[in-house]
């Protein structure tokens, strides 16, 4: 249950140089009361790569004392060292979080068996419930069925964020893994399809600004009512779509900004939006209703 339903990929407000910490725990208690049912700070979507690791230890210090088990924490200890990833993983344990997402190590282009040592490491290191996540885009490296498969025997490795957009690979995790093994999609727009195919739920973006549709879409696939479910997977896509006319999370800071949510810093490499881009933003949150 605790991979399954819709899942925010929390971004990091900033205030100036540092970290907003009443928006984010403001922001927790906006989910809290939305319907979704777990958090993922310090993931890409929260700026991850450009928290020093203080910074880093205190938002996930902040996001599990701001649930208070009202949802689950997922925090993001993901790194291209594994020596780094152990320390950020245990830091999650030692602050409460339910579980942690990793990202396979990006620019290293590890291989196969490379990747497998990886995640060994980090689950004997560490005992707590632990998601892979796969976004080759992102980090160079894909990690194949297959790997999954053997990472998957590690009583602690629960599941995989795919966001390889490949729905047969997906479809051969899920053949290899059985149903007790979490399929969390990490492309917005392909949650319904992957749900289709065995998938428990969304670690989100659009989330972010439209949670309560995010969650009523996968609950409605969840308790059997395809119709809505299809529905509200129409509703979203516009938005889905505008949420990466640039690179995340720049399109999704600038809408929260503009929603008056946050104030819309990014932190280099980062940067603002371009100027038609972000009237291409503004008018897709108009058409939804979230902006007038």
């Amino acid at each position: 249950m605790i991979f399954k339903g819709s899942m925010v990929a929390l971004v990091t407000p900033f205030r100036g140089e540092k970290v907003d910490e009443e928006k984010l725990k403001q922001l927790v208690e906006f989910h809290v009361e939305n319907g979704t049912k777990a958090i993922i700070p310090c993931g890409t979507t929260g700026e991850s790569a450009t928290l020093s690791f203080e910074e880093h230890d205190k938002v996930v210090e902040i996001v599990v004392k701001a649930a208070k088990k009202r949802l689950n924490v997922i925090a993001g200890t993901g790194s291209n060292n594994t020596k780094e990833a152990i320390r950020l993983t245990k830091h999650a344990k030692e602050a409460g979080a339910d579980a942690a997402l990793l990202i396979s190590p990006y620019y290293n282009r590890p291989t196969q068996q490379g990747l497998y040592l990886h995640f060994k490491a980090v689950a004997e290191a560490v005992n707590i419930p632990i998601i892979l996540y796969n976004i080759a885009s992102r980090t160079g490296v894909n990690i194949e069925p297959e790997t999954i498969a053997e990472l998957a025997k590690i009583k602690n490795i629960a599941g995989v964020k795919e966001s390889s957009g490949n729905l047969d690979q997906m479809s051969r995790i899920v053949q290899l893994c059985g149903e007790d093994f979490a399929l969390i999609s990490g492309d917005d727009s392909l949650t319904l399809p992957i749900m289709a195919i065995g998938g428990t739920g969304i670690i989100s973006v659009v989330a972010n600004i439209a949670p309560r549709d995010v969650s009523d879409m996968v609950n409605s696939f969840l308790q059997g009512d395809l119709r809505h479910a299809r529905k509200m997977h129409y509703k979203l896509l516009p938005l889905v779509k505008a949420m990466f006319i640039e690179t995340n999370p720049i399109p999704v800071k600038t809408a929260m900004g503009m929603l008056g949510m946050i104030e819309p810093g990014l932190r280099l490499p980062m940067c603002a939006m371009k100027e038609e881009n972000a009237a291409k933003l503004k008018k897709a949150l108009k058409d939804y209703g979230l902006l007038k």
